[in-house]
């Protein structure tokens, strides 16, 4: 319910040092926005959650398409062009949602058309265009695979409200539902979560969306095993891969977890097997073998949504486990264990991490 105001009045820095990007892998997304306005940028290679290479080759090489000169130099991507950017039709080698959004934001300015191929179509992409365009922005295609932006010369001031984060509103979900509770997640929207709630109800949990959000019904009933592969928007999420595979510790028979986004994503199996999980791990094929229960146990996090699956399977843990280095988990969700303990969860957190 916060709210933020921006003011862009001043001209920006052009440099975004390492002690701040290498804290989150999105601040690449200054890259393109900081070319467009100032025509210069100096920007850390990026951090964040370590699943995966996740190059920033896609970016660098859309700017070029527009007229950027890159070099890379002493750990940061330094941009510069002369006069104004070049639209250009730019086709992704891979969906990427960082790079349509960097490459959409940079060409809203750029000179003429730019024609965004194989485009990102998760809703994130859809709300920053849908805001982009209050600001007088000229995009056509959002929530396709084809994006088309005609350049302006400046954008405006404009008031927007984002939408509801699918996968915090997903990760609760999945905790009334791990906990066997009964609980409504309020803004968890049907047409973003379709994937995941599909899996859940084949599966044996019932849920029950209206205009606010999703009701997660109570039921001690033996949940289904089941295969789960992990797709672009609108398939299953791979930010909601770790906090389902604990889930499925506790199905009826053995699951399957198919990673198919993000190359190095299991790091999070080695934690849940410690807390007594059975998972086998092979390539990006990751089986979930039942288990009656877990058992509390010193656990560290290793990336954003890891953090995640590890206090789900803590609240399903008999005894009293210890989550380390849970900063990953403040990066995407806001005073998590405040709303845990709204549920009357029994959580605590015990001092803070820089």
């Amino acid at each position: 319910g916060g709210g933020m105001h921006l003011s862009c009045a001043d001209t920006p820095q052009s440099c975004a040092p390492y002690d701040l990007v290498r804290k989150m892998r999105a601040s690449i997304l200054v890259l393109g926005p900081l070319v467009a306005r100032i025509g210069k940028a100096q920007v850390s290679l990026p951090g964040g959650c370590a699943i995966g290479a996740r190059p920033v080759d896609i970016h660098l090489t859309a700017l070029e398409k527009m007229g950027v000169d890159i070099t890379i130099k002493d750990g940061y991507v330094n941009a510069v062009v002369k006069d104004r950017l070049k639209g250009a039709d730019i086709t992704f080698p891979q969906i990427s949602v960082g790079a349509t959004e960097n490459i959409m934001m940079c060409a809203t300015l750029a000179e003429g058309q730019t024609i965004l191929r194989g485009a990102a179509a998760e809703p994130e992409v859809v709300d920053l265009g849908n805001c982009l365009i209050k600001m007088g922005a000229k995009i056509e295609g959002l929530g396709s695979h084809l994006i088309k932006i005609e350049g302006v010369k400046k954008l405006f001031a404009a008031s927007h409200g984002i939408i509801p984060d699918r996968i915090e509103a997903g990760s609760l979900i999945i905790a009334a539902a791990i906990t066997r509770g009964d609980v409504f997640v309020e803004g968890a929207r049907h047409d973003h979560l379709q994937a995941l709630a599909n899996i859940l109800e084949n599966i044996g949990i019932p849920l029950k969306f209206d205009a606010s959000g999703c009701h997660v019904l109570q039921n001690k009933k033996q949940w289904k095993a089941t295969y789960i592969k992990t797709e672009v928007f609108p398939g299953f999420p791979t930010d909601l891969q770790a906090q389902m595979m604990a889930l499925l510790c506790f199905a009826d028979g053995v699951s399957y977890m198919d990673e198919q986004i993000f190359e190095n994503r299991f790091m999070h199996v080695p934690e849940l097997n410690r807390l007594g999980a059975n998972i086998t791990l092979s390539g990006s094929l990751a089986t979930i073998n039942p288990v009656r229960k877990l058992r509390a146990a010193p656990v560290m996090a290793t990336d954003l949504r890891a953090s995640m699956s590890l206090v789900l399977a803590a609240l399903c843990a008999e005894g009293e486990s210890i989550i380390n280095r849970v900063y990953h988990l403040d990066r995407g969700y806001e005073f998590l264990e405040d709303k845990l303990r709204q549920l009357k969860a029994n959580i605590t957190r015990l001092c803070a991490e820089e």
